[in-house]
């Protein structure tokens, strides 16, 4: 995918349209999961995963940002879900997420996850569901 034209928005995983100077502040000063985040652990996420941006068809400005950590062939996590709050509202979260499943749908990915505390409607529109047996997933967390 380089872009996709949804109405009046642009949707790129082209890495030079990205301002990684808006996401981080956006998700190191806004996102209650990345609040504080480095910004050089910032820059090596970015580098590691698939980026999407979401622009305004006229004026190019980023409007919204996702990531992706992912093998390409049996997994994916989705993560760093993030619109601008001046555009929020007009369904532009679940525009990048359906972007995001269409892009990796031909890999044929087993799974796709992500975690959310307050978004869990926006991700049931685009297919998400609820994990079945969450007893049987374990977290091993390093810091």
């Amino acid at each position: 995918m380089n872009d996709t034209v949804t109405q009046d928005y642009d949707i790129s995983t082209d890495p030079d349209r990205l301002d990684t100077d808006l996401v981080h502040h956006w998700l190191s000063t806004d996102a209650y999961w990345a609040l504080g985040r480095p910004r050089e652990k910032h820059d090596a996420a970015v580098a590691a995963s698939v980026n999407f941006g979401l622009y305004d068809a006229a004026s190019c400005a980023q409007l919204a940002y996702a990531r992706v950590v992912t093998d390409h062939a049996i997994f994916a996590w989705l993560c760093d879900v993030y619109v601008a709050p001046a555009a929020r509202g007009r369904g532009l979260g679940t525009a990048l997420v359906t972007a995001v499943r269409d892009h990796f749908a031909p890999a044929g990915l087993r799974r796709m996850l992500l975690a959310t505390d307050d978004a869990h409607g926006v991700y049931e529109k685009i297919g998400f569901q609820r994990i079945d047996d969450p007893e049987k997933w374990m977290a091993l967390s390093l810091l």
